[in-house]
């Protein structure tokens, strides 16, 4: 496995100051911001798309600091019932599927999106139960509607250029736990996967090393996030896990996002890497900064040394290189 970082978290650092620090952060990986919610502050995707000399310029970029990119990020809402919306997403996410093969990487990650709950409606609705009885109607359009031929027809594309596309189960979207990317991974025909990111399993009550080995029996993680959640159990016992609060109200939340080692330690990390290493994967675990109690500059530094303690790295034939 491979220990990487979200890079969107190092966009105000510009891009080799961005590699500096990863280097100096012993990474061996970094994930592209291309866009939608991450940002594109590192590069350019659509100038560099246009530009193979500058493709050519990042690979060498990128590898002189002893990393490889672990894929393209371009998070967005890409059925968002406001066009404008839509359209900008779309863009961005096709931008980062035809730029991904010339930077040598075939995954791009982003969310299922969330329509509106209804045609003609101007905002997303995330319907998460079955009563009232209006709840099912708005699944089923949005659904059969919208999601699915959205992403049948995208992931075919992305598909006809080497790309897999991992879709971040998150709430708030329409895949926001195994069985909604399940779901839409069978009716995609298996070519939608997951980004893994067990942040956002932990407050909904997931155990992650059990959503590991559900998705991974079905091969369908593509890549994963390494962010940790700290569920405060006083207010969680008065309120319950779903919490608007602003993420800077510590004091009240429910939950807060953590690095990692602040929400979980060895309990959850061992067992999780060490699934992930059972379902056969051995990519990157990419740290994605969000932690409201520290400056990104601690939080990255204090995670990678966290999870270079956890990783698995060695194949485990690899005999004793490990002592090298």
């Amino acid at each position: 496995m491979k220990l990487g970082v979200m890079g969107s978290g190092l966009g105000d650092l510009g891009w080799e100051k961005a590699l500096q620090a990863c280097q100096r952060l012993k990474l061996d990986a970094i994930e592209l911001p291309c866009g939608g919610y991450p940002g594109d502050k590192l590069i350019n995707p659509q100038t560099v798309l246009a530009d193979a000399g500058l493709q050519q310029k990042i690979k060498d970029d990128v590898a002189r600091h002893g990393l490889v990119i672990s894929a393209l990020a371009c998070h967005g809402n890409p059925v968002h019932p406001d066009g404008d919306v839509a359209r900008s997403h779309e863009q961005i996410q096709d931008v980062a599927v035809r730029l991904a093969p010339k930077l040598g990487i075939n995954i791009v990650i982003t969310f299922s999106g969330c329509p509106a709950g209804a045609a003609g409606e101007r905002t997303p609705n995330w319907a998460i139960a079955s009563w009232p009885t209006e709840y099912p109607r708005i699944l089923e359009y949005q659904w059969n509607d919208v999601l699915i031929p959205y992403w049948q027809r995208k992931s075919a594309e992305a598909a006809n250029e080497g790309v897999k596309i991992a879709l971040e189960p998150h709430p708030g979207f329409c895949v926001y736990n195994p069985e909604t990317l399940l779901r839409l991974r069978r009716l995609t025909g298996g070519l939608v996967g997951a980004n893994f990111d067990p942040s956002h399993f932990f407050w909904q009550g997931i155990d992650p090393v059990e959503a590991a080995r559900l998705l991974g029996d079905a091969h369908a993680i593509y890549h994963v996030h390494a962010k940790d959640t700290a569920v405060d159990a006083h207010n969680t016992r008065v309120n319950g896990v779903l919490d608007a609060r602003p993420q800077a109200d510590l004091a009240h939340r429910s939950w807060t996002f953590r690095t990692c080692g602040y929400g979980h330690g060895d309990e959850f990390w061992k067992p999780f890497v060490s699934m992930l290493r059972c379902k056969g994967y051995d990519g990157a675990l990419s740290i994605e900064h969000e932690d409201p109690l520290m400056s990104v500059g601690e939080g990255l530094a204090k995670a990678a040394e966290y999870l270079r303690g956890v990783l698995i790295r060695d194949s485990r034939n690899a005999g004793w290189e490990g002592l090298s």
